[in-house]
C-alpha cells in the first residue's frame, strides 16, 4: 500500500516538475518579449522623432518658399508706386512751373506782347492738361496683397496625426545605390535597398532590364538579395534597369530607372571552367598551352551577339609542326577535336606553311602563309555585317572567311603538341589592321 502511494505520489511530483520546466521556460520568453519591448520602443520613438522632424524640415521649407513669393510680390508693388510718385512728381512740377509762368503774362500791360505769346501759351496749357489721362491720378496697384494661405486641412491633418494599427502593405520603393550600381564588360551589377524606417515586410525583390535598345522591359532576377549582376549583354550598348519588392499583399511600386553603358571594347580571358582538361592556363588565364598531341578547345569569357569585334593571339612557342585553329564557337561546341569539325565553331587552322577555314569539317581557301614563334593571329568578328575575318602578322589572311554568322559566340582556340598562345583583348576594331600594334603586358 505504501508502494501505491509513492508511486501515485512520484507521478504528481513528474507533473509539477513538468510545469515548472514549462514555467521557466515562460519566464525566458516573457524576459525576452520585456527585452524586444524596448528595443521596440526605441526603434519606434527614433522613428517617431525622426518622421515628425521631416514633417517640421518640410515645413520650413515650404515657409520659406511662401515667404520669398510674399517678398517678390511686396517689392514689385513697391517698385510699382515708387515708379508712379516719381512720375507724377515731374508732372506736377511741369504743371507748377507752367502755371506761374502762365500767370506772370496775364499781369502783362502790353497788349501786343501779350497777344505775340497767347495763342502758344494757350496750346501748351492745353497740351498739359492732356497729359493727366484718366487714371493718371489712380494708383496702379493696392495696398493689400492678394495672397491667401489655406493652412486649415494641414491644421486638421496635424491634430490628426497618429499611429495606425499595422497591418502588411505592399512594400515601398527600393532605392537603387547608384554607387554601387556599375558595368563591367557586357555585365552590369544592380544594388539597391529599402528606405529607412519602413516597416512593411519584403518577401523577395523583382528587377527587369530592358534589351539594350529601348525595347521592352524584362525579368532577369526574382529573389532575395539586394545585389546583382546580370552577365552576357550586349557590349556597347545603354541598358536601363529598375527593381520593384513584393510580399504577400502584392508588388510595390517601382524605383527609378538607372541607365548603364556596357564596354564599347571587350575584355576578357581564357575561361578554365569551360576548357577541356588538357588545356593548360597561366598569367591569370590569359595563356593557354597544351601538351596533349590530341587537339583540345578553350573559349573566351566573353559572349557576343552584336557589334563589332577585335581581338589577337601571340603566338609564344610554336614547332612548326601542329595546326592551332583560331576563330569562335557556341557554348556547347564539342572540346575533344579541332574548333571547326563540328558545327559548333568557325575556325582558321594554321601551320608552318599555309591556312584553311573549317566549319562542320568542311576545308576551304586554302591559303598561303602560316605561323611561327613570335607571330600574331587577329579575329575579326562583325556582328553587324554577319561575317568572320582573319589575320596574321597584321595581314588579311584569305578572303572573308565566313559570312551570314548570327547569334551568339564565344572567343574560341583548338590547342595541341606543346603550341602555346597569349591572348590580347580590350582592342579597339581597327581602321587598318596593318597599323595595328599590341598593347604591351
Amino acid at each position: 500500500m505504501l508502494y501505491v502511494f509513492k508511486a501515485q505520489l512520484s507521478q504528481a511530483l513528474n507533473g509539477v516538475s513538468d510545469k515548472a520546466k514549462e514555467a521557466k521556460e515562460f519566464l525566458v520568453q516573457l524576459k525576452n518579449i520585456l527585452q524586444q519591448i524596448q528595443e521596440n520602443g526605441l526603434e519606434y520613438e527614433a522613428c517617431l522623432v525622426a518622421q515628425c522632424d521631416a514633417l517640421v524640415d518640410a515645413l520650413t521649407r515650404q515657409k520659406a518658399k511662401l515667404l520669398t513669393k510674399v517678398t517678390k510680390e511686396r517689392e514689385h508693388k513697391l517698385k510699382v508706386v515708387w515708379d508712379q510718385i516719381n512720375h507724377c512728381t515731374l508732372k506736377l512740377r511741369q504743371s507748377t512751373g507752367l502755371m506761374e509762368y502762365c500767370l506772370e503774362v496775364i499781369k502783362e500791360n502790353d497788349p501786343s506782347g501779350f497777344l505775340q505769346i497767347s495763342d502758344a501759351l494757350i496750346k501748351r496749357v492745353q497740351v498739359s492738361q492732356e497729359q493727366w489721362v484718366k487714371g493718371a491720378l489712380e494708383p496702379k496697384v493696392s495696398a493689400e496683397f492678394d495672397l491667401t494661405l489655406d493652412s486649415e486641412p494641414l491644421l486638421q491633418s496635424i491634430h490628426q496625426l497618429d499611429f495606425i494599427q499595422m497591418k502588411c502593405r505592399v512594400p515601398p520603393v527600393p532605392l537603387l545605390q547608384l554607387e554601387k550600381c556599375c558595368t563591367r564588360n557586357n555585365s552590369v551589377t544592380l544594388a539597391w535597398r529599402m528606405p529607412p524606417f519602413s516597416h512593411n515586410p519584403v518577401e523577395g525583390y523583382i528587377l527587369e532590364l530592358d534589351d539594350g535598345d529601348g525595347g521592352q522591359f524584362r525579368e532577369v532576377y526574382v529573389g532575395k538579395e539586394t545585389l546583382c549582376t546580370i552577365d552576357g549583354l550586349h557590349f556597347n550598348s545603354t541598358y536601363n534597369a529598375r527593381v520593384k519588392a513584393f510580399n504577400s499583399s502584392g508588388v510595390g511600386p517601382y524605383s527609378k530607372t538607372v541607365v548603364l553603358q556596357t564596354s564599347d571594347v571587350a575584355w576578357f580571358t581564357f575561361d578554365p571552367s569551360s576548357a577541356h582538361r588538357d588545356i593548360v592556363l597561366s598569367n591569370d588565364n590569359q595563356t593557354a598551352t597544351c601538351s596533349s598531341y590530341d587537339d583540345r578547345v578553350v573559349l573566351g569569357t566573353a559572349a557576343f551577339s552584336k557589334g563589332v569585334h577585335y581581338w589577337e593571339l601571340h603566338v609564344d612557342r610554336y614547332d612548326n609542326h601542329p595546326d592551332p585553329a583560331f576563330g569562335i564557337a557556341r557554348i556547347n561546341v564539342v572540346k575533344d577535336m579541332m574548333l571547326g569539325k563540328d558545327d559548333k565553331a568557325w575556325a582558321m587552322y594554321v601551320d608552318n606553311n599555309r591556312s584553311w577555314f573549317m566549319h562542320c569539317n568542311s576545308h576551304t581557301n586554302r591559303t598561303e602563309g602560316g605561323v611561327s614563334k613570335g607571330a600574331t593571329v587577329g579575329v575579326l568578328l562583325d556582328l553587324n555585317k554577319h561575317n568572320l575575318t582573319f589575320y596574321i602578322n597584321g595581314q588579311q589572311q584569305g578572303p572573308t572567311a565566313f559570312e551570314n554568322v548570327e547569334g551568339v559566340f564565344m572567343p574560341a582556340l583548338s590547342l595541341n603538341r606543346n603550341v602555346q598562345v597569349t591572348l590580347h583583348t580590350g582592342l579597339e576594331v581597327p581602321q587598318s589592321v596593318k597599323q595595328l600594334k599590341l598593347p604591351s603586358n
